[in-house]
């Protein structure tokens, strides 16, 4: 599936090819932070797919658990998350949902880290619904 994307300002404009079958949940501590929220929704790219059509992103190195280093790329003017990668030799990016166009169709299919998972999160239907502020 082709998809296309960008951060909040529109400064950083990407598209790529994706499987919506690989769209997942983490629910890491590093995630929760990075995001600021309760967690991320990723789907992974092959690097060959993945075409950064306008902007630079900066990019801040992140050690995980396992010593491995990855490379979070965000919008230098919004600060949008817009993907992770391996910093040395990108194979596949790690791109950030909410950030493409088509989010609304891709529906997360596997949840990882999940003995972070916040106890609230996997229930929020009874919480009050507002459409608008």
């Amino acid at each position: 599936m082709k998809v296309e994307g960008s951060c909040h300002c529109g400064q950083i404009t990407f598209e790529a090819e994706i499987d919506p079958d690989a769209v997942r949940i983490c629910h890491c501590t590093d995630c929760q932070t990075l995001t600021g929220s309760a967690y991320r929704v990723n789907v992974q790219t092959p690097a060959a797919s993945f075409v950064l059509r306008s902007g630079t992103p900066k990019i801040y190195i992140k050690t995980a658990e396992s010593g491995n280093k990855r490379a979070h790329a965000f919008c230098p003017n919004c600060g949008t998350p817009i993907y992770a990668t391996d910093p040395h030799e990108p194979r596949a990016y790690g791109i950030r949902v909410g950030t493409l166009k088509q989010r609304a169709e891709l529906r997360p299919m596997r949840q990882i880290w999940y003995r972070s998972a916040l106890p609230w999160v996997t229930d929020i239907r009874d919480v009050p619904h507002i459409e608008r502020q």
